[in-house]
């Protein structure tokens, strides 16, 4: 399957018309919230600044305004229009709670990953980022992690031209769309039963159109305990305190 590089990036952009105004935006160490009637979230840059020319204005202009961000190449922009187009999608999708709940036995932020256990084993399995705790799984599974920042255990991310068609299933995180490399990682994964997931995941049944099997996105259940906990710089907190992953075949 061809995805066309502009595809997604239209997709979004057409399924988040909104009158509806920033309440707050907020960029944590790990996640980045943005508030309107709903909450949105997006993973946040992992380089530190301190030149964004736009800190301090974002409160009350539309989220319409800010859902263009993401096409920007500057990974800040693009992560704050991330964060709205899932603040316009994400509180009003009825993919939420179509979504099955998943109720870990270990790490919530693993949740996935103990789900699909059993049908994975046996199979060539890539994962693209590195999921804290995930080293727990590779002595059971057939488990290549592609990293851009790889630690010992990793491969570079450029190693996707080689394993990803060769995969029997793919875990492919949705911040692959704020960092542009989703059409061709999804070109590259067409072989694949292909899971994407994370926090930055948006709710569209479109994304089946793309070759997305199944949307591993989650839900907030705890918004105010959420929020805190990425203003206090949370991580994989958040599955503890504020969100649940949900799991939905497209």
């Amino acid at each position: 399957m061809r995805v066309h590089p502009r595809q997604i990036y239209n997709l979004l952009l057409k399924s988040s018309h909104t009158n509806l105004l920033v309440r707050e935006i907020i960029i944590g160490l790990t996640w980045t919230l943005c508030q309107a009637d709903g909450i949105g979230l997006c993973m946040s840059p992992n380089q530190p600044t301190r030149t964004l020319p736009w800190s301090g204005t974002l409160v009350n202009m539309a989220l319409a305004d800010l859902v263009p961000w993401l096409q920007s190449w500057d990974s800040y922009q693009a992560t704050v229009g991330m964060a709205a187009i899932n603040a316009a999608i994400n509180p009003s999708s009825p993919l939420v709670w179509k979504a099955k709940p998943l109720s870990p036995e270990g790490s919530a932020n693993l949740a996935v990953f103990e789900h699909f256990l059993p049908l994975i084993r046996g199979k060539r399995v890539v994962v693209i980022g590195r999921y804290p705790g995930l080293s727990e799984y590779e002595q059971e599974i057939d488990l290549t992690v592609l990293e851009r920042q790889p630690n010992t255990q990793d491969l570079p991310d450029t190693a996707c031209e080689y394993l990803l068609p060769e995969a029997d299933w793919v875990f492919l995180t949705a911040t692959s769309i704020v960092n542009k490399t989703f059409p061709r990682l999804v070109e590259l994964s067409q072989n694949a039963k292909l899971v994407l997931m994370g926090p930055t995941v948006p709710w569209l049944p479109d994304l089946a159109d793309m070759g997305i099997d199944y949307l591993a996105g989650v839900a907030v259940t705890h918004p105010e305990a959420l929020r805190q906990t990425i203003a206090e710089g949370g991580g994989i907190r958040i599955f503890d305190t504020g969100v649940q992953y949900r799991l939905l075949e497209l």
